[in-house]
Parts: C-alpha cells; structure tokens; sequence
C-alpha cells in the first residue's frame, strides 16, 4: 500500500494551498527544526482588510542567524500584537457570513500563552486542520532529532513515517532535483498541484488569491472550504 508523506514548515495562518497539502498525504511532519528566515511566511501573512491585501507580522526575537523555528522566540516586549491581529481580522471579515467560524482560530491569538513562534504557528494550524476535519497522522520533525543534509533529511522522516511517496509543494522542486532526491532511497517523489480557484470575497471585485486561509473560511464556511482545500 503506498503511503504519502509532506513536510512544512510550521507558518502564520498559512494559505490554503498549505491545507490541501496536509490533506492530500497519510502523514505529515511540522518541520520546525528549519532555520528561522525573517521576513518569511513563518512569522507573517496576509488577509483581506479594505479590499487591499494586508500583513499581520508576528513580533520575534532571533538571537542569531540560523536559529531553527522551535528555538525562536515572541517578542516579549510587544505584547499587544495579539489584539492588534484578532481586531483586525474581525475588521477586516466582520460582515463576512461566516465570521463566526473563525471564532477558535482566533481564541488562540487572542488568549494564548505560547511563547515560542513555532509552537503558536503549530497550535493554529491543528485548530484549523479540527475545523476542516483534516485527519492526517501529524508530528513534529524535531522529535526524530535527525541531522543530515536537506533532502536526506526528507527521506529519513518519510522513512520513520513508513511511507512510499513523498508529495512536495510545486516551490521546493529546483532544489529536491538537485539533491537528486529520487537517487537517495527508492521513495517516490511527486508535486502538489493545487490551483487556487476564484471564490467570492467580501469588499472587493477582483480577487485576490494566496492569502491567508482566514480568508477563504470567512467568506466560504466550514463546508465548502473543506470541499475548496480539496481542489
């Protein structure tokens, strides 16, 4: 039986493309023993706030260049970011239909105690995989305490996993070509291909894609951003 594996790193409130990738393996690695990379997607993303694309940045502290994400800190002297996020997004998607859907999601910025950025990011991303019955097997990479090369890396975990095949984002393809990833271990390896469609979104005519999946879950529901995940 062939079981797929994916691995990301743990990212703020990430796009929906992110989702499709979790649901659409058998098992999935938060890879947060990455190296931290500022002004990424791993402390920032994007909603939909007066019909323009807006950045929500989580305040960090990095104590030194190639700090893994389960090592990075929330800055402790910018306390009132969590607030400043959570009313923005009731802003931005208060007359959206489904805002109430979001209710979960926010309590975990708003009311949460983590202080570690890969921990919050973490935490987001399982409420969210709850709300959108998203039931693949999920575990941190930094648990297996494997060091080797990236794309060894890869394969090590895909290993401990069981798994066959390895599905990665369409982004990582230059680089797992030139490891020669398929040369490593008889793990097959195949590209998510998930298009984001045009959905109705609140305060603007033209649609603006990639951002946040807040942003589907609003204007969409629970339902059919189970279906939309799924392509």
């Amino acid at each position: 039986m062939i079981k797929r594996c994916a691995i990301m790193q743990p990212t703020y409130l990430p796009w929906a493309g992110y989702f499709n990738l979790i649901a659409s393996v058998d098992y999935f690695y938060y890879l947060d023993d990455a190296q931290y990379e500022r002004g990424s997607w791993h402390n920032r993303n994007r909603i939909l706030l007066g019909g323009k694309s807006h950045w929500l940045t989580v305040p960090v502290v990095r104590e030194f260049l190639g700090q893994q994400l389960k090592d990075v800190l929330l800055n402790p002297l910018q306390t009132n970011w969590r607030k400043k996020h959570v009313d923005s997004i009731r802003y931005a998607y208060g007359r959206c239909p489904y805002i109430k859907d979001l209710s979960d999601i926010l309590s975990i910025i708003e009311k949460g105690t983590q202080t570690v950025l890969a921990d919050i990011n973490i935490e987001i991303i399982e409420q969210i995989c709850i709300t959108l019955d998203i039931n693949t097997l999920r575990s941190r990479s930094s648990e297996k305490g494997i060091n080797l090369p990236r794309s060894k890396k890869l394969v090590e975990l895909c290993c401990q996993a069981d798994c066959t095949e390895y599905l990665s984002p369409i982004g990582a393809k230059d680089y797992l070509i030139a490891d020669g990833f398929e040369n490593l271990s008889s793990i097959s390896l195949n590209f998510q291909n998930f298009k984001p469609s045009a959905y109705p979104q609140s305060k603007t005519q033209d649609f603006i894609s990639h951002l946040s999946i807040l942003d589907v879950i609003a204007n969409l529901g629970i339902q059919a951003s189970k279906d939309y995940i799924h392509g």
